[in-house]
């Protein structure tokens, strides 16, 4: 039985040999490392860097958080308590930046600080010679409007299949770290990241891997 502490090594692993295996190309390769929240997507796709980048191939992370509307702009469509859904993510913008990473050598992008809750514009640069990019994020694979536009985009498309009640029992744990008591953190896990989760787990088109 795989444990819980090595697991993320053993994927990270497994996407690196995925992307060492792709067919060399002029352009820059993106690889979609998708799954819903609370599957551990941030962990893995930085061990994945760091894995491929050991075995000789510069690579870039971008994550999806980086391209959360503003708390401000959320406030005004009455969808700040709905923050984290497709609906809360500037999709067209995001689509756009992946799109200069085949015609532009340096390019800046934005992060998204949760201890801030905002995301930083600019908060770190690709360079030139990054030609492998792990992108991450819960909507990658999303057969919704907006989210198929960037289907096209990708060299190789990774899941990342985590249960129901795992996501809630680690969901529930984000929020207590944030400061809420067992009961509100379980409160918002079940009203709004569960409903994303569910959503990212029947609506996703389907991955070139996916991994338990």
């Amino acid at each position: 039985m795989t444990s819980e502490s090595s697991a993320p090594h053993i994927l990270s692993r497994r996407i690196a040999d995925a992307v060492c295996a792709l067919p060399a190309a002029s352009d820059r390769r993106l690889v979609a490392i998708a799954g819903p929240p609370g599957a551990g997507k941030s962990t893995v796709t930085a061990l994945a860097q760091q894995e491929i980048q050991a075995r000789g191939t510069p690579t870039g992370i971008i994550s999806m958080d980086g391209f959360h509307y503003d708390n401000a702009v959320l406030s005004a469509r009455d969808l700040l308590h709905r923050k984290g859904a497709p609906e809360t993510f500037d999709v067209a913008g995001f689509c756009a930046l992946l799109g200069r990473l085949f015609t532009e050598d340096e390019i800046a992008i934005p992060e998204f600080d949760r201890t801030l809750d905002k995301a930083i514009a600019a908060r770190s640069v690709l360079s030139r010679d990054q030609r492998v990019i792990l992108v991450e994020g819960n909507y990658l694979l999303l057969n919704e409007p907006g989210w198929s536009d960037l289907q096209d985009l990708w060299a190789l498309r990774v899941f990342l299949e985590v249960p129901l009640e795992t996501l809630e029992a680690r969901l529930t744990a984000r929020w207590v770290e944030h400061g809420f008591g067992p009961e509100e953190a379980r409160a918002r896990a079940l009203t709004n990241d569960i409903k994303n989760a569910r959503l990212v787990l029947e609506r996703s088109a389907p991955s070139d891997i996916a991994l338990k």
